[in-house]
C-alpha cells in the first residue's frame, strides 16, 4: 500500500501543469501543446518565435533542475542505443504531426476545452500505448 505522500508529487505536477496551460492561454490567448510550440519554431512563416523558445527551453531547464535538486525523482534510464532513440523520437514526431498535436495538446488542453477530436485522439494515443506496452512486455519479452 502506497502512502499518501505517493500521491502528492503527481498530483501537484499535474496541477503545474494545468496552471501553465492556463496561464498559457490567458496571456497569449495560445494553447499549450508542445508539438505545435515546437514545430513553429522550425517555420518560416511563424512571427511569434520568442515566446515559443523561451517556453521550450524552460522546459527543458525545468527538467534539469528537477534532476539536480531531486535525482530520485526521475529513476528511470533508458539503455537503448542512440539509434533506437532517434528512430523512436523521428516516429513520435511523425505521430504528432499526423494526429495534429501531442498528448500535451490534445490531451491537457483539448479536453479541457470538450473539443471531441481531442477526446478521440487521446484515447487513440492511449489505446496505441496499452497495445504497445503488452506486445513489449508479453510477446517480444
Amino acid at each position: 500500500m502506497q502512502s499518501i505522500s505517493s500521491y502528492l508529487s503527481p498530483l501537484f505536477g499535474g496541477f503545474l501543469i494545468g496552471c501553465s496551460a492556463l496561464l498559457l492561454m490567458l496571456v497569449l490567448g495560445r494553447i499549450t501543446g508542445i508539438s505545435g510550440i515546437a514545430s513553429s519554431l522550425l517555420n518560416k512563416g511563424t512571427t511569434d518565435k520568442v515566446w515559443r523558445l523561451v517556453f521550450i527551453i524552460g522546459i527543458i531547464i525545468g527538467a534539469l533542475l528537477l534532476q539536480l535538486i531531486m535525482p530520485k525523482s526521475l529513476p528511470f534510464r533508458a539503455e537503448l542505443s542512440s539509434v533506437v532513440i532517434v528512430v523512436a523520437g523521428l516516429l513520435v514526431g511523425f505521430g504528432s504531426h499526423y494526429g495534429s498535436g501531442c498528448t500535451s495538446g490534445h490531451g491537457v488542453c483539448g479536453i479541457g476545452r470538450f473539443s471531441s477530436r481531442s477526446i478521440v485522439a487521446t484515447i487513440t494515443f492511449m489505446a496505441s500505448a496499452a497495445i504497445t506496452v503488452f506486445i513489449i512486455r508479453h510477446l517480444v519479452g
